[in-house]
């Protein structure tokens, strides 16, 4: 493949390792109000959707209604854990120090959870501290609408033909293929066949990430 112009990353789950974190937080919450649900199948179905869609799902499931401040508990609480929780996807950082191309972050998540997560994990500063960082909340777009991906590449000057998308959920590869972006589905060994269903290019190990992106001549600059 040709070599991109600019690498937009997904964040929770590509660049922050959260993802099990936040939804055993949420499992947790919502036992109280009679939800039994597996961890596996939880994180596959709400990886890469809303906040607002997944706890949608969780009262469907639950006995009694949740409180109205339930999805601002879950982040209070979840912003706590991570504090100490957090770690950045293995492999990340050197990819990161390697690139030479511009390169942002687009993500369904909130500016401000986007910044403390990337805080905690020292990934901060490669993203010049919140000037290339993108949310759905900015246009009111969420995956697996394309808004928040197109957005990002023409912030950052780029069409979408330039650009590669990096995902690790069906949302989110749905999202780019759709807004007509080349997209890399980084899976894990439950999800790899359905990112690859969805049109994604999927690897397993961000090691692996510079020679599929043709970047193998990159060096730290």
């Amino acid at each position: 493949m040709k070599k991109p112009g600019c690498i937009i990353f997904d964040c929770d789950g590509v660049l922050v390792d959260s993802e099990v974190i936040g939804v055993k937080v949420l499992l947790d919450m919502a036992s109280q109000y009679g939800v039994t649900m597996d961890l596996q199948e939880a994180v596959e179905e709400f990886s890469g959707i809303r906040l607002k869609e997944g706890i949608k799902m969780l009262q469907q499931k639950a006995t009694s209604p949740f409180p109205e401040d339930f999805e601002q508990a879950f982040r209070t609480r979840s912003y706590e854990i991570f504090k100490t929780e957090m770690r950045p996807v293995r492999g990340i950082k050197e990819i990161l120090d390697s690139l030479t191309i511009p390169f942002c972050v687009a993500s369904s998540g909130p500016i401000e959870k986007m910044k403390l997560n990337l805080s905690i994990t020292g990934l901060l500063p490669y993203f010049e501290e919140g000037k290339r960082i993108f949310s759905g909340y900015e246009i009111n777009s969420w995956k697996p609408d394309p808004g928040i991906f197109l957005h990002a590449a023409k912030a950052m000057g780029f069409t979408p033909d330039d650009c590669v998308v990096i995902e690790d959920s069906k949302a989110g590869v749905i999202a780019a293929h759709r807004g007509g972006f080349r997209v890399f589905g980084y899976a894990k060994p439950f999800n790899g066949d359905e990112l690859r269903k969805e049109g994604a290019n999927v690897f397993y190990d961000m090691k692996d990430l510079p020679s599929l992106l043709s970047l193998n001549n990159t060096k730290h600059v």
